[in-house]
C-alpha cells in the first residue's frame, strides 16, 4: 500500500474516531441526565414508603430493550448488559442512606456511648462466650508458631480439620482441596460473586434475605433479580417464578436456608426442584449455611446435591460465637477455589494464622448447648410475639422472629429509629427486601433481657394502636 493511501486510512480512522467519541461524551451527558432523574424518583420514593426495586417495571423495560436491540440489529446481551449496568446505577443511587440493622446497630451504640440503656435485639450477635478451648488456645499460638504468612487458602492442618467436621457433620466426603479459609462468611460470599460473574451478569436472590448480596453484587457490577415470597405463602419461592426469570445473563442463584430473617427450611422437594432448575440452565448455586447449626426441623444441605457448581459458606461467628474474631470458609470445587483464591491473595496475603490456629482448636468443642440455648429464647419469643398479636412463621431454626405489624401505614424504619428511644434496638424489614410493614427481632439476649425488651416492644405496640 503506498504511503499516501495509508495516509487517507489514518485520516478515516481519526475521523470515525472523533466521530465515535462524540457519541461516548453524548452517553455521558445523557447518563448524567438520568442520574439526576433517578435520584428525583428515589426522593419520592422515599416520601412515600415504597421500596427501590421494581421487578415488574424492570422486566416491561427489558422486553422494550430486547424488541428496539433486534429492530436495530444490536447483539441482545450487549443490549442486556448495558440496560444492567443502569438499572444497578439507579438502585445505587436511590439506596443512599437505607436503613437496616447495621445502621440502626450503629445508631445505638451511639446511644449507649451517651450513656443510654439499649436492648439489642437487631443483630445476630450470640451474647453468649465462645468455647473455652478459645481461650486456652489463644495462649498457645505463639509456642505453637502459628505467626507467620500462610496459604491465601487457609493453613492445611486447619483445612484439613474443617474437611474432616464438614464430612462428619453434613454426611458428605470433602477433602481439604474442596475448603478456602476466609475473614468471615461476608467475604466468600463476596470472593464468590466477584470471581465466577462477570459485570452485566445476573443473579437471583429470593427475599427477605441478608442485605449483603445484593451490596456484594450491585459493588461487582453484577444485576440482582429478586424473587419475592410471603408470610402468607410460608415463605416458599416459586419455582415457576425462578424458571421464568432465570435469561441468558442468568449466572447464579443465592440460597439461604435456614433463612435470614424469616428462619425459614424449604421443603426437601421445593429445594429439590429448585436446585434441578439450577442444573439445567449451568448456574451456580451460592448457598449461605451459616444458620445451619441452629435447625430445629429437618434440613439438606446443598452439598448433598454434589454440584460442582455450587459454593457453601460457613462461619465461626454464628456456630461458635466467635463474631469478633472474623473467620469463616466455603466448601466447592477445586476449579472454584482456584478463582476464589487469587482474589484472597491480593486483598488479604492469608487470613491471620494466629486466628485460624483458635478456630481450628474450637471444632474439638461440643457447641450443641447453643442450638438448644437459641431454640429455648425462640420458643419465649414466639409465645410473647403471639401474646402482642403480631403475625410470622414459627422459625424453623436461624435465631430471629420476622414479624408483620398489621397498622396502617406502618413504617419499620420509623418504627425502629423511634424504639431505639425507648430503649430497644429491633431491625426493620426494609433492610431485606420490600417488607416495610415488617421487623426482624432477634433472640441472641439472655431470657430476662430478651423479656424486658419484649415488654418495652409491647409498650410501644400499644401506643401506636
Amino acid at each position: 500500500m503506498q504511503l499516501s493511501q495509508v495516509y487517507k486510512k489514518m485520516s478515516d480512522i481519526n475521523e470515525l474516531r472523533n466521530e465515535m467519541d462524540a457519541v461516548t461524551l453524548e452517553m455521558i451527558n445523557l447518563l448524567k441526565t438520568r442520574t439526576d432523574i433517578a435520584k428525583q424518583i428515589g426522593e419520592v420514593k422515599k416520601s412515600i414508603g415504597k421500596g427501590v426495586a421494581d421487578e415488574e417495571r424492570e422486566e416491561n423495560l427489558r422486553r422494550k430493550i430486547m424488541k428496539v436491540a433486534q429492530q436495530i440489529g444490536l447483539d441482545e446481551t450487549l443490549a442486556s448488559k448495558f440496560l444492567n449496568f443502569l438499572l444497578n446505577e439507579s438502585i445505587k443511587v436511590q439506596s443512599e442512606n437505607k436503613q437496616t440493622h447495621l445502621s440502626i446497630f450503629l445508631k445505638a451504640k451511639s446511644l449507649e456511648q451517651e450513656g443510654k440503656k439499649i436492648i439489642h435485639m437487631e443483630v445476630g450477635e450470640p451474647d453468649f462466650l465462645p468455647p473455652e478451648i478459645v481461650k486456652k488456645s489463644l495462649s498457645e499460638v505463639f509456642d505453637e508458631g502459628f505467626m507467620k504468612y500462610g496459604q491465601a487458602r487457609g493453613m492445611p492442618k486447619f483445612r484439613e480439620a474443617l474437611a474432616k467436621y464438614v464430612s462428619q457433620k453434613f454426611n458428605v466426603e470433602i477433602t481439604q482441596e474442596n475448603i478456602i479459609v476466609s475473614p468471615g462468611a461476608r467475604f466468600s460470599i463476596f470472593s464468590a460473586i466477584s470471581t465466577l460473574l462477570n459485570p452485566g451478569d445476573e443473579m437471583i436472590v429470593i427475599e427477605p434475605s441478608w442485605p449483603a448480596y445484593k451490596d456484594c453484587a450491585l459493588n461487582s457490577g453484577i444485576k440482582v433479580r429478586t424473587i419475592n415470597t410471603t408470610l402468607e405463602k410460608k415463605w416458599e419461592p416459586s419455582v415457576e417464578e425462578i424458571k421464568n426469570t432465570i435469561n441468558s445473563n442468568t449466572k447464579m442463584i443465592v440460597l439461604n436456608y435456614p433463612n435470614n430473617p424469616t428462619g425459614k427450611i424449604l421443603p426437601e422437594k421445593l429445594q429439590d426442584d429448585i436446585i434441578n432448575l439450577a442444573k439445567e440452565n449451568d448456574l451456580y448455586v451460592l448457598s449461605d449455611e451459616i444458620y445451619s447449626q441452629y435447625a430445629k426441623t429437618n434440613w439438606k444441605s446443598i452439598l448433598s446435591y454434589n454440584y460442582e457448581k455450587s459454593i457453601v459458606t460457613q462461619s465461626f461467628s454464628k456456630s461458635h460465637a466467635m463474631t469478633g474474631f472474623r473467620v469463616g470458609y466455603a466448601i466447592t470445587s477445586k476449579k472454584i477455589i482456584e478463582k476464589m483464591v487469587k482474589l484472597e491473595a491480593l486483598c488479604l496475603t492469608n487470613v491471620s494464622e494466629p486466628i485460624q490456629y483458635v478456630a481450628m482448636k474450637a471444632l474439638e468443642s461440643d457447641t450443641s448447648n447453643n442450638s438448644k440455648l437459641i431454640q429455648n429464647r425462640l420458643d419465649m419469643l414466639t409465645e410473647k410475639a403471639n401474646e402482642m398479636g403480631l403475625k410470622f412463621m414459627i422459625p424453623d431454626g436461624a435465631m430471629y422472629i420476622f414479624a408483620k405489624i398489621n397498622q396502617k401505614d406502618f413504617d419499620g424504619v420509623e418504627f425502629a429509629n423511634n424504639s431505639l428511644e425507648k430503649g430497644i434496638a429491633i431491625a426493620p424489614g426494609e433492610g431485606f427486601g420490600n417488607y416495610k410493614n415488617f421487623i426482624r427481632i432477634s433472640a441472641c439476649q439472655d431470657e430476662k433481657t430478651l423479656m424486658e425488651g419484649m415488654h418495652i416492644l409491647g409498650n410501644i405496640m400499644r401506643g401506636i394502636q
